[in-house]
């Protein structure tokens, strides 16, 4: 499971775009308490989404919106490593597609 991170802040919402292919691409909806980083990194990772395209974080206290996929993309990827698990279909997509320039791998120590 993930945990919430430092940063952002509490007051952050979440959410991720989603492709349905023929009928097209929507935002999710998501309810207010299911739309923090832990629990949308969680839901990414479990495929609770079809096929996801990016997500977006939005803090409306401090007045900013960021595209944080890359971010997460790279907690997944760390995630199946971690617990040695590849990464399939769309959700290896997502991470293939918004992974960071470079990324050291995490090892664990047997």
């Amino acid at each position: 499971m993930f945990t919430p991170s430092i940063a952002p802040g509490d007051d952050t919402v979440y959410i991720v775009e989603d492709d349905f292919g023929p009928i097209g691409r929507a935002w999710r909806e998501t309810e207010s308490a299911g739309a923090d980083r832990a629990t949308i990194l969680n839901d990414l990772y479990s495929g609770q989404f079809n096929d996801p395209v990016r997500v977006i974080a939005f803090n409306l206290r401090d007045g900013w919106a960021r595209d944080v996929s890359i971010e997460l993309a790279d907690e997944l990827q760390q995630r199946a490593d971690r617990e040695g698990r590849q990464l399939e279909g769309p959700l290896a997509a997502f991470v293939h597609v918004h992974k960071p320039k470079s990324r050291q791998l995490s090892l664990q120590l047997a």
